[in-house]
């Protein structure tokens, strides 16, 4: 998919990788990129828009543990936008003492995104087809036993990603869904990962975790454009 003039919704847009992401879509030709979060950080904004002029850049709140707040957040975007060619579902926490709300951010709110995404992007029924980007993780490939409880959530998210690339979904939709699993990036999401493990007595052994293949948010960034633009359907 060529990216230049397209509509993006980013989900998860003011996180580490989020907003590496959205400024390679922007630089990329987008023209127009709503992020979706809990939070705006309206410094990241500006910076956004002061640095892509061409680009039309809105914020809408979102609250992924609430099906209505999503439902909300997709409706108020179409509104603004008329319509969106990608989805990237990049929403993600990692907290395993917050079981619940790790499933819930994690697995099952990205599940309720694409699932209210869809019927917007749907070609049998007048949309435009389009593609959906999944953040999953190297730890939703092989098995990270300091931290379960996510690497359980990503696991779901790479599961999902590779049933809802199926044929059948492509046939329907017109909908590419693809994934990308990043390893350890520098972010605000591992500054404290010795102290979110599953219990208590694995931080020690996490905090001497290899740190010497950590990439920059800007380099999975990159690599999140790569995949939008030659992956293939269900690829993971």
């Amino acid at each position: 998919m060529d990216l230049k003039d397209k509509n993006v919704i980013y989900s998860g847009g003011f996180g580490g990788i989020g907003l590496a992401g959205v400024r390679e879509f922007l630089k990329s030709g987008a023209k127009y990129v709503t992020i979706l979060d809990l939070n705006e950080n309206k410094e990241a904004m500006l910076e956004l828009k002061k640095s892509h002029p061409g680009a039309k850049i809105d914020y809408i709140p979102v609250d992924l543990t609430k099906k209505e707040s999503i439902t909300a957040a997709f409706k108020s975007a179409v509104e603004k936008m008329g319509h969106f060619d990608v989805l990237v579902n990049g929403c993600g926490i990692c907290m395993d003492s917050e079981v619940d709300l790790t499933i819930q951010i994690n697995l099952l709110g990205l599940i309720h995104s694409t699932l209210t995404a869809l019927p917007y992007m749907d070609k049998s029924s007048g949309g435009r087809g389009g593609t959906i980007l999944n953040v999953s993780s190297n730890s939703g490939l092989d098995a990270t036993p300091l931290l379960a409880i996510y690497s359980a959530s990503k696991h779901g998210v790479t599961a999902f990603t590779r049933c809802m690339g199926d044929q059948i979904y492509l046939d329907r939709f017109g909908v590419r869904v693809l994934a990308i699993c990043p390893g350890l990036t520098k972010t605000d999401l591992i500054k404290d990962i010795h102290s979110n493990t599953t219990f208590k007595f694995c931080q020690e052994k996490a905090k001497r975790y290899p740190q010497d293949h950590i990439q920059s948010a800007e380099e999975c960034g990159k690599n999140m454009i790569k995949v939008i633009e030659t992956g293939k359907n269900g690829g993971v």
